[in-house]
């Protein structure tokens, strides 16, 4: 290849954004660093409830941050093994083994890309704010959960550790944010407790670290569609919790980082992911929202390379530095989480000003979604019956916004009716109650101008103010319709009454 050709090729070849400069770089880094070490202990944790060796966990962590890294829609999204998924596949692990878990995390890719192609990630429109602000909470509140039984029946120097922890991670950006924070915290409080011996659990009583790389392979599975019968459950439980808590999630990283991601691409990379990890013996996975922050809010990561980067260092250290990764007290990376969920949770919505403006419907929104998180521990739950709620108070708050009002000509043979507002099957219901059917004159205009017809609810109550002048020998105009509304009713009017 001639120099020109080299040259001209490196112009047109944008520079990767984490090579940007060498501050971006380092960032990236560090910050795959940090998360890596959060997600050891998570990953043992997941693999617990999962029933599976911690190995299974850890893999699975590997695999997805690297995968996902590369085909996902959100820069700077970590994915790994999760407690959700966990809770998903668990039944089928017991009852069934290992193998058919397996087989279930790759259909569930499987079922994931193509929910995605289909458009599933077109749904998230259909999340209200109070919602997403309540899901954010109740994350917040479900990270900090999980960290109570690391300092519940512990040895009293976890305690002073755990408070040193988030002091260290407070005040050290003060002095420089060159390194991460909660960087430093897991090293000074690792350093500390090997040099003074200090007893208190740490990542290695967790569960044993893995010595060897994953190899890829088929399920040990028969291949029939008895098997196929068993997983697929499972299956399309785990696509549907994985793609919801991961757009979720994109969603709440595009807030923070003031981006747009690619929902789509995201939905289809993590069944790609999924089937990815499947292949190589992991349990499956989503975003984690908790290591999600610490890599963006707490670490200021931005790019694919961070996620990336944790997969490849969370690796690395459980398979060449495992007896040091596993001398890390616990309670360095329970300070740390502690500080995320801190940092994760909406103070403002719960400010008593906050509360006063707010509508009440949109606060019984926010407080049933995270009632209800906290309640089944599933964010997914949680996040449909929170939009359900916030369905149910639009529909009762719309279907009191139609007006009718009613003018008579002065020579007293015509009336006009004109509807205001939105009708459909909440809103039309006391539309038949809204006009004088035995007083009005012969000559009954309705005027639908500043009103638009919805749904066939609508229109059959139309057709129940015609049909109940018409038994008085009157007339009905309808005018004013926009061009859906008369698309509509030309097409319904008439049609919906039981005519058997």
């Amino acid at each position: 290849m001639s120099a020109d050709t080299s040259a001209a090729l490196r112009l047109r070849l944008p520079r990767p954004d984490w090579l940007s400069s060498a501050k971006v770089f380092r960032t990236e880094v560090l910050a795959g660093l940090v998360v890596a070490l959060a997600l050891i202990p998570e990953a043992i944790s997941f693999s617990i409830i999962a029933g599976v060796d911690p190995a299974v966990g850890l893999f699975a962590s590997f695999t997805m941050a690297v995968v996902i890294s590369v085909v996902g829609g959100r820069s700077a999204m970590i994915s790994a093994a999760t407690g959700a998924i966990a809770l998903v596949i668990a039944p089928l692990n017991h009852e069934y083994g290992l193998g058919h878990l397996i087989a279930a995390v790759i259909l569930g890719g499987l079922m994931q890309i193509a929910l995605g192609a289909l458009g599933v990630a077109k749904l998230m429109r259909f999340v209200p704010r109070s919602v997403m602000v309540g899901f954010v909470n109740a994350l917040a509140i479900l990270i900090f959960l999980a960290q109570v039984p690391e300092f519940t029946d512990v040895p009293w120097a976890v305690y002073p550790l755990m408070l040193g922890g988030l002091a260290l991670m407070v005040l050290f950006p003060k002095v420089t944010t060159v390194v991460p924070a909660p960087l430093v915290s897991i090293v000074i409080l690792t350093v500390i407790t090997v040099a003074a011996g200090i007893a208190v659990p740490t990542v290695g009583d967790k569960g044993d670290l893995p010595s060897a790389l994953p190899t890829p392979g088929l399920p040990d599975v028969p291949f029939t569609v008895d098997t196929l019968t068993t997983i697929a459950p499972y299956a399309l439980a785990l696509a549907l919790v994985g793609l919801m808590e991961s757009l979720m999630t994109a969603k709440l990283v595009d807030d923070i980082t003031d981006t747009h991601s690619n929902k789509t691409r995201e939905s289809i990379g993590q069944g790609v992911a999924n089937v990815v990890t499947g292949l190589f013996g992991g349990m499956g996975g989503c975003a984690m929202i908790g290591q999600t922050m610490i890599n963006v809010k707490t670490a200021g990561a931005r790019t694919r390379a961070s996620t990336f980067l944790a997969g490849v260092f969370l690796l690395v250290l459980v398979v060449t530095l495992g007896p040091v990764v596993s001398t890390i007290p616990m309670a360095a990376l329970v300070a740390v989480m502690i500080l995320v969920s801190f940092a994760t949770f909406d103070w403002h919505s719960v400010h008593p000003k906050t509360l006063k403006r707010m509508p009440v419907s949109e606060t019984v929104v926010m407080t049933v979604t995270v009632a209800v998180v906290v309640a089944t521990h599933n964010l997914a739950i949680g996040v449909i019956t929170g939009v359900l709620t916030a369905t149910v108070a639009f529909a009762r708050r719309v279907a009191h916004l139609v007006d009718v009002t009613a003018v008579t000509d002065p020579d007293g043979t015509s009336v006009v009716y004109a509807v205001t507002g939105e009708l459909f099957f909440a809103s039309s219901n006391d539309l038949v109650y809204q006009f004088d059917y035995a007083g009005d004159p012969d000559d009954v205009v309705i005027d639908l101008t500043d009103a638009h017809i919805w749904d066939a609810s609508s229109v059959a109550a139309l057709d129940a103010v015609e049909t109940k002048y018409t038994a008085r020998g009157k007339k009905v105009t309808i005018i004013g319709l926009n061009q859906p509304s008369a698309a509509m009713h030309g097409k319904l009017a008439g049609q919906l009454a039981d005519t058997h």
